[in-house]
């Protein structure tokens, strides 16, 4: 029987609130320089205007579900060329293996949205509530009047930070000004009001509440990271070898035998993941570098040289010990693991670069119909039938001139017309019939199958397209 008096073993440890202190430095102003272009970027970018024609929306970017295309700037992307977002997806996932194989967690550090909002969340609250000790002290204060009043402020700070988030997704989608108007006058689509409350709601939760949860528990990356990195990464760390044994620097006959470390815990205090980087590489650490800006400014305060914290590669370590400098950045950053990824990276942006510039701006598809697969016509002739989806990527409406090559005793027709003329109309797809007719008694009549070819011509600066298929003759 167990013992009523031993306490049961908790599975789950509850969570530590973490206060980091305000820190100024190098790395904490690069990080306020990507807070600001990135939420710039954000929440600016729907409104940004792009002339397209008067058929064409003028939103610069733009995920026009409706239309089934996405628009970012001069470029347009149609549903059959959904290899660019590919590629882009690609491109992004080597670009990522590629800053962390070079500088371990920099975009983990610096440019995650949940990074930013993160320091956002936490810049508010640090206008609202004070710096870290001043917070520490109101959550271990108990409820009353200060205490209600500046946690609600925060809050209703927070969901304007969070409202304005999920506003702008939704502008991605469809007009924004034309959106922005709708919603306030109570006429935009649920589907918008619903989206806008899932991206308030995660917002406030990732930003404000779960914080370093996130990057913990829910990312995956932190658990694969280190198959990206080798001993030449450059990635945050202290040098221990010449901060400890660490202690207060007083007056005494054991000071010199310390090292530069004054144990301030100033790195501490400012972790937003609430580690100790004295204790090694974690899987916490994302690698934001404020640590070293805390640390450089206690170097400084008490005449030490900077860099007791610091981003430095494992393989310098032997180097450091004895004495000697470590190699210049550069030469940790450009090896075979680095450059290999370099140069998938450019080739995959290179193909499509290719790819854009190459693409027609007319196309056609053809889809013979193969119910029945021929039909017999009253004076013997044998015909097929297509359906010919037409292209126009042209910001105005084109007259297209359908033909075919291939047998000589092929003739063809529209569908609906007696010319061989049809107007598709701007950036759009038309679905036109063409009947393949074979005369009776000629070879192509009686073959089981012959190929030919479809020709598209634009009119208007006579570009061409062409797809191949075949025409299916009567068994003889």
């Amino acid at each position: 029987m167990a013992n009523p008096d031993q306490s049961t073993p908790q599975l789950y440890a509850s969570r530590e609130p973490i206060f980091p202190r305000r820190v100024s430095g190098r790395f904490r102003n690069f990080k306020w320089a990507i807070m600001v272009v990135t939420l710039g970027i954000y929440y600016l970018t729907p409104w940004i205007r792009w002339d397209r024609g008067p058929n064409l929306p003028d939103q610069a970017v733009l995920v026009d579900l409706a239309g089934r295309r996405f628009f970012m700037f001069w470029i347009e992307i149609w549903p059959h060329e959904f290899y660019f977002v590919a590629g882009l997806l690609i491109m992004a996932g080597l670009g990522l293996f590629l800053f962390t194989s070079a500088a371990g967690r920099v975009w983990c550090g610096y440019a995650c949205p949940q990074t930013v909002w993160t320091d956002l969340f936490i810049l508010t609250e640090r206008w609202i509530e004070g710096d870290r000790n001043a917070r520490v002290r109101l959550w271990n204060a108990p409820w009353n009047g200060r205490k209600t009043r500046l946690r609600v402020t925060k809050w209703i700070v927070w969901l304007g930070i969070g409202l304005v988030t999920g506003g702008a997704w939704v502008f991605y989608f469809t007009d924004a000004p034309t959106l922005m108007v709708d919603l306030f006058t109570l006429n935009a689509h649920p589907v918008a009001y619903t989206t806008i409350a899932v991206m308030t709601a995660t917002t406030f939760l990732f930003g404000g509440v779960a914080r370093e949860q996130v990057c913990i528990y829910m990312c995956p990356w932190p658990r694969i990271q280190a198959a990206m990195m080798d001993e030449d990464t450059l990635t945050v760390a202290y040098r221990e070898w010449r901060g400890e044994p660490r202690g207060k620097h007083r007056k005494s006959a054991d000071a010199d035998a310390l090292g530069d470390c004054i144990d301030c815990k100033a790195c501490v205090n400012v972790c937003p993941m609430g580690i100790d980087i004295r204790d090694g590489q974690q899987l916490e650490c994302i690698t934001c570098a404020l640590c070293i800006d805390a640390c450089d400014e206690v170097m400084d305060k008490i005449g030490k040289p900077r860099g007791l914290i610091d981003y430095m590669a494992l393989s310098d370590e032997p180097r450091e010990r004895e004495g000697q400098k470590p190699r210049p950045a550069f030469k940790h950053l450009l090896r075979p693991r680095t450059i290999l990824y370099t140069a998938l990276w450019s080739l995959v942006g290179v193909g499509l670069l290719v790819a854009l510039f190459i693409r027609p701006e007319i196309e056609l598809t053809v889809a013979p119909i193969r119910n029945p697969t021929y039909v017999i016509m009253s004076d013997g002739s044998v015909r097929n039938t297509y359906d010919v989806r037409l292209r126009n990527k042209h910001g105005d409406d084109r007259p297209f001139r359908i033909s075919i090559t291939g047998d000589r005793f092929l003739t063809w027709s529209l569908e609906g017309t007696e010319y061989e003329t049809v107007t598709v109309p701007a950036d759009s797809t038309k679905l036109q019939r063409v009947y393949v007719v074979a005369p009776p008694g000629t070879p192509v009549a009686g073959a089981e199958r012959t190929a030919f070819r479809f020709w598209v011509t634009d009119l208007t600066n006579q570009d061409r397209a062409h797809t191949d298929t075949v025409f299916n003759g009567k068994e003889n």
